[in-house]
């Protein structure tokens, strides 16, 4: 196996393994969220810092989980020509999305968000509300984490396309819902 085939399975195995433990957050975020409504509809009592929990989880799930996403084909795609396309014509087009779209916006995001996580981390930013979570700024830490993890499965994206188009490779069937 080649350097190249085995950094773009290193970085599958790590968005893999992120996605697969990111995952139970969704479970509890939703039993969180309902304690949050018993306690407010069953016992009248309110918890701020309950339900920025919720949002906090919520934007960890996602953000956290896109390179997740991103390896095993989740993300939004133009299926009508792609999912009929050819093994290589579906390489190109990944191989291309990567170069053109999805790396420059990381780039983009992640240059133009530090300033903000930067100046969130300087004053060790907390909730707007007094009983909420004092730790905003670990929240917007999420904003270059997501940057470097769908990044990162670019290029395990671009480097797997490439191995297509060069013949070491072959696409997966569609069916499997895995990209490599």
């Amino acid at each position: 196996m080649s350097s190249l085939a085995k950094l773009a399975k290193t970085i599958d195995a790590f968005n893999q393994g992120i996605g697969q433990k990111i995952a139970w957050l969704a479970l509890l975020m939703v039993l969180v969220q309902f304690i949050v409504v018993v306690m407010r509809y069953v016992f009248g009592i309110g918890s701020i810092f309950m339900q920025e929990s919720v949002i906090y989880m919520h934007g960890i799930l996602f953000m956290a989980g896109a390179g997740y996403t991103l390896l095993h084909g989740g993300h939004v795609r133009v299926d009508i020509f792609y999912r009929e396309a050819k093994p290589r014509t579906k390489a190109i087009v990944d191989l291309l999305g990567v170069i053109l779209l999805l790396a420059p916006v990381c780039v983009l995001i992640m240059v133009y968000s530090m300033p903000y996580v930067i100046n969130s981390w300087k004053v060790l930013e907390h909730s707007k509300e007094t009983s909420g979570i004092p730790a905003v700024f670990l929240l917007k830490t999420m904003i270059p984490v997501f940057c470097v993890l769908v990044f990162a499965q670019g290029i395990s994206l671009a480097i797997h396309s490439f191995l297509v188009l060069r013949g070491v490779e072959e696409m997966p069937a569609e069916e499997d819902h895995e990209v490599f």
